[in-house]
């Protein structure tokens, strides 16, 4: 790809994460991905290089492993004209959040990482006229901690998410908590998916956004009037799910709509588009951890129908869903076990500071990263080797805790349709479809102590402002059922 021979106008902002700044072109499916850093704190055109370097390293030997051949695109490292950068700075600059120009995008390397657009589809390519939907969810962690080390037993019934929605309310970083869980989603049921992906369609917040070819048309709004809102989203999609029928608008055709959506992502997140396999990783099972969320809203609603057995029905193993779980369950010991082992690991490095790259912990990330990454054995030895392997294990659970999965789908007609390309059905309408995972930079190994204090503050709010209050409400709801139950088994 010939960037320096493009108008810096036919890029535009793209998005932005705490690290790296994205534009996309406006007629070639790709992006480029800039890093940023604070005012006066600019980077050598060498540590660019080598942090992009680690980027791409990582993906393409470690996560790749993970996630599958199909599902991760690592990019490649390309030099532009620094007279390019500076303008397309210029250009984009007006367009991003106030929020984020606390840090400026690199504009002295001229090093940046091109990649695919992941709102566009990555299996083949259609005619330029085809329309494209992309999804973009941000499932977060799946499952409830099964770490003997957890102090609180509220972490063993209460998933992480539920807990910090109310934390970042009381902060003023949302307005009201959502009703999404993210054990839900991972359930593999279809009944509590369908829920799963209805509330995060209620209060996207920053966990799911929908793009119409290349244009967000959905999600992180606040104050939005959910309402109006769906309507208009169903106005963007009625296209695709009822391209030739005569639905009116109105509460039953949105409602409609929003339903065919909810049904076909649930139907390409039980999907198996890759056989790739782990690598040589033995898989934590999953049934070491607890199936359902007592905070979960679905799960409140089951309690107050008298019900109080989950069914999960597993997610079938090749799908995203199952490596992403697979993936964050490398988690084993829970921040509160392992942050004594990251503190064993900085006694170490205190005593023999030329010992940090040997251990691998700012890369490089190749194979031999991977390698030691497979020993998924608990039994602490006091050894520093043992203590790095879990920090880094952690590592790994945290960055697929936080990556996102892209659903691109565009719609296809019958005679287009072959085993080559995946397709799912609606009522009305078929789609071929590509799954992938962005957000898949390694978290920082720094950011321990941070996740450890965080962790104790979620906690400590939820058991005195949250839990005190609703204890009683379920406990009189358990109590009710339970005498139900008497009554109707009475002879």
């Amino acid at each position: 790809m010939e960037v320096e021979k493009m108008d810096e106008n036919e890029w535009k902002y793209h998005g932005e994460g705490n690290q790296s700044l994205v534009v996309s072109h406006c007629q070639r499916c790709v992006v480029l991905r800039f890093l940023k850093s604070p005012p006066n704190q600019n980077k050598t055109p060498e540590e660019i290089l080598h942090h992009l370097q680690n980027i791409v390293d990582f993906g393409k030997h470690v996560m790749k492993q993970f996630f599958g051949e199909k599902y991760v695109h690592h990019g490649e490292i390309i030099q532009l004209p620094l007279d390019f950068v500076r303008q397309l700075c210029l250009k984009i600059q007006p367009e991003r959040p106030e929020c984020r120009c606390d840090k400026d995008m690199d504009t002295l390397s001229g090093y940046a990482m091109c990649l695919p657009n992941l709102t566009r589809l990555q299996t083949f390519r259609l005619a330029e006229h085809r329309p494209i939907l992309c999804i973009e969810i941000k499932p977060k962690c799946g499952f409830i901690p099964f770490s003997s080390h957890v102090s609180q037993e509220i972490k063993h019934k209460v998933c992480r998410y539920c807990m910090h929605q109310h934390l970042k309310v009381a902060n003023g970083k949302w307005k009201r908590p959502s009703k999404y869980c993210p054990l839900d989603l991972f359930s593999g049921n279809k009944q509590r998916m369908h829920f799963a992906l209805k509330s995060l369609l209620q209060e996207a917040q920053n966990n799911l956004k929908i793009f119409k070819n290349g244009e967000l048309i959905y999600g992180c709004k606040d104050d939005q009037d959910s309402v109006s809102d769906w309507n208009e989203l169903a106005r963007h999609l009625k296209p695709f799910f009822f391209p030739s029928n005569g639905l009116v608008s109105g509460p039953h055709c949105t409602r409609t709509i929003v339903k065919e959506l909810i049904q076909v992502i649930t139907m390409v997140l039980l999907s198996s588009t890759d056989t790739c396999r782990a690598g040589d990783m033995k898989t934590v099972p999953i049934s070491q951890g607890r199936s359902y969320c007592e905070a979960s809203a679905f799960n409140k609603e089951l309690v107050r129908n008298g019900k109080h057995k989950l069914e999960s029905s597993g997610l079938p193993r090749g799908c995203l869903l199952y490596k992403t779980l697979q993936a964050q369950m490398l988690d084993m010991l829970d921040i509160e076990g392992l942050y004594p082992l990251y503190n064993r690991v900085e006694q170490y490095l205190e005593e023999f500071p030329e010992e940090r790259s040997t251990l691998q912990i700012d890369g490089p990330y190749n194979e031999a990263f991977y390698e030691k990454l497979l020993d998924l054995s608990l039994e602490d030895d006091g050894t520093v080797a043992f203590a790095l392997t879990k920090v880094q294990q952690y590592r790994i659970a945290m960055t697929a805790k936080d990556c996102s999965i892209m659903i691109a789908l565009s719609p296809c007609l019958q005679d287009e349709c072959s085993e080559h390309r995946p397709v799912v059905l609606t009522s009305k309408s078929r789609f071929t479809f590509s799954v992938s995972v962005l957000d898949l930079d390694l978290k920082p190994y720094e950011s321990i102590p941070h996740q450890y204090k965080l962790d104790g503050e979620i906690v400590s709010y939820y058991l005195k402002n949250v839990q005190a209050k609703e204890d009683p409400v379920m406990s009189n709801l358990f109590k009710e059922n339970e005498d139900c139950t008497l009554v109707l088994h009475k002879v």
